[in-house]
């Protein structure tokens, strides 16, 4: 009988105990949880918070995080976070199907909304394991002016300062105002490399671009081509009927391009630079650090 007694309080204690599988689990530092829409959102959040938050991005490497959708465990972290920091702009795509606590989120693009590109009439395609989409609606790559990036990042200070222990508003305070500094920078050194080009004509290898081109006033025309895929004939008599009337004689792209992609553009005197805009981890690096290449990349290409 007591054999019984005391495997039957066993059984109890161990049903009390949550799965690892559950939303608690990601609690166990103590920590506020921190979950976000993009990896720019993870550095300002990391960089701000630091050692006072746990943050989570959870979208695959091999995703573009805007067209990602969440299985269902992975949303149910989200769900029971402390904290969920979204980029705004219909960014994430699976919000529109599903259901989020309104008191966690934060659209970290609130405050300049009214500012939002919206993009009309775009192509259908696909890439990636993410299927087919398309681009229309409204542009989200709102981070690649970095005026806005600054604005996404006070409110991810904000929203942490309200997460976080009391004695750490200052901490965090005192850290987006460096981070604030760092996107200056860039966006003053991004302003001069807009100014020398001028109205110089370029192409893009992906529309994601547009709020870029609308703060440093350049002048951009875009393809639906993929860094790793080759364009075939078609693709190159769509760009050939671009340069027609848009001489550029350079193209932008989001990653390393190809090289037989690059020898087709070269043949047509066109430049391949790479301007990687890091929705999602880089593979070396940070968003800083990724960010500096982009503009050195331009410096270069127009001195």
């Amino acid at each position: 009988m007591k054999a019984l007694l005391a495997l039957s309080c066993l059984l109890a204690i161990a049903s009390c105990k949550p799965s690892s599988s559950t939303p608690a689990a990601v609690a166990k530092s103590g920590k506020p949880q921190v979950y976000v829409a993009n990896y720019p959102l993870q550095y300002f959040a990391q960089r701000l918070g630091a050692d006072l938050v746990d943050v989570h991005f959870p979208a695959p490497a091999d995703e573009d995080p805007a067209f990602w959708q969440p299985d269902d465990d992975t949303l149910a972290k989200y769900q029971a976070a402390d904290l969920i920091l979204m980029n705004g702009a219909s960014y994430s795509k699976w919000v529109d199907s599903t259901t989020l606590p309104d008191e966690k989120v934060i659209n970290t693009g609130s405050s300049y909304s009214n500012q939002y590109i919206e993009v009309k009439d775009a192509t259908t395609h696909s890439h990636g394991p993410g299927g087919e989409h398309s681009h229309s609606g409204t542009a989200f790559t709102t981070w690649l002016d970095f005026q806005q990036a600054i604005l996404q990042a006070q409110e991810v200070s904000k929203a942490l300062q309200a997460v976080a222990p009391a004695t750490a508003k200052d901490t965090i305070a005192q850290r987006f105002e460096a981070l604030k500094k760092d996107l200056a920078d860039l966006d003053q050194r991004l302003l001069g490399v807009g100014k020398r080009m001028g109205k110089t004509p370029l192409v893009a290898s992906h529309p994601v671009y547009q709020y870029l081109a609308r703060r440093y006033d350049l002048n951009l025309q875009s393809v639906l081509w993929e860094p790793e895929t080759v364009p075939d004939d078609k693709a190159m008599a769509n760009l050939q009927a671009i340069l027609a009337k848009h001489p550029a004689k350079h193209m932008l792209w989001e990653g390393t391009p190809a090289s037989a992609s690059v020898t087709k553009l070269t043949a047509l005197g066109i430049q391949s630079l790479v301007y990687d805009p890091c929705g999602n981890v880089p593979e070396t690096g940070d968003f800083l650090s990724v960010m500096k290449a982009n503009i050195e990349a331009l410096d270069k290409a127009f001195p």
